[in-house]
């Protein structure tokens, strides 16, 4: 058996065994999720991971996440075809998606080379240790929603709390404990903030180079109306220490220009058909409903 059919078996034994429904059409997630713009927030996301020490040296010792335009857009493609296969697609397809990233996290481990944050040199790491699979999620829980209301629209605090429950299917899909996935807005706030103010963080100099190369990668500048935004979008909303600790420079220009920027984004937005500014994906798999993973009867495991 190889290590994908490994994986997809462990992934629909944990899905059976889990106590939730996944999302459909009409729910949150996909409301949100389905807006191509929400991309967005994944830089804002990213440069929080990459600020985890761990986090940083298994992105740089473990993937190809510098370089041009090029391999920039092949990077976000594969990405985004995953976010899409694990949020629109039918159970084969989120099951095959969360398996080919699980067999991936099976090659990211080592060891941190020098002390930081609060991690010593010699700390091993683990793509699949549950911590850190937690502050991944955490960082786009905390992100994703934050980027929606900035450019699409207000959320209710109960939509928030809402959009946590439906993520909790990362769970089992990742193999991550549900007591350590946040499930109240209170609860993401509360371990975002302790794991910046703590200590536990540390930017790196790996760091600073990765989110260098998300931010400006060689040959940006040929696209900088989409570039410019996203970087002010993503360094602006940082929370301050990690700004700061990135070295990057907050202005009251750097203020006023993510203010004009994020009134234009939105505006054309308010004006751009919802075939243009939603997901294909989740038009054609529209008549998918809510779905429980139901444990297999006696008669059907024999």
């Amino acid at each position: 058996m190889t290590p994908i059919e490994q994986h997809r078996n462990a992934i629909r034994a944990r899905l059976r065994e889990w106590d939730g429904t996944r999302p459909g059409p009409g729910d949150i997630s996909w409301r949100i999720n389905r807006e191509m713009i929400v991309v967005a927030a994944w830089g804002r996301a990213v440069l929080l991971q990459l600020a985890h020490p761990l986090v940083a040296t298994g992105v740089g010792e473990h993937s190809r996440f510098s370089g041009g335009l090029t391999s920039g857009v092949a990077r976000l493609r594969s990405t985004v075809g995953a976010m899409l296969a694990l949020t629109f697609g039918n159970e084969d397809a989120m099951v095959e998606a969360a398996a080919r990233i699980n067999a991936i996290h099976d090659r990211v481990r080592g060891q941190l080379a020098e002390s930081a944050g609060g991690f010593a040199a010699g700390c091993a790491y683990s793509a699949h240790d549950a911590e850190l699979l937690r502050w991944v999620h955490a960082t786009l829980m905390d992100s994703i929603p934050r980027i929606y209301e900035q450019l699409v629209a207000p959320l209710m605090p109960a939509e928030r709390e809402q959009y946590l429950a439906e993520a909790a299917i990362m769970g089992p899909l990742l193999g991550i404990p549900d007591t350590l996935l946040p499930r109240t807005v209170a609860d993401l706030d509360s371990y975002v903030s302790s794991m910046v103010d703590t200590g536990t963080l540390g930017v790196t100099s790996a760091g600073r180079r990765l989110a260098h190369g998300v931010l400006f990668p060689r040959g940006w500048q040929l696209l900088w109306p989409l570039f410019r935004p996203f970087q002010l979008m993503t360094i602006g909303t940082l929370p301050p220490r990690i700004r700061a600790a990135y070295g990057f420079s907050w202005t009251a220009r750097d203020e006023r220009a993510l203010v004009r920027w994020t009134r234009t984004l939105r505006g054309l937005l308010r004006v751009t058909s919802p075939v243009v500014r939603h997901w294909p994906v989740s038009r054609t798999h529209a008549a998918l409903t809510p779905q429980r993973f139901i444990a297999p009867t006696r008669r059907e495991v024999i």
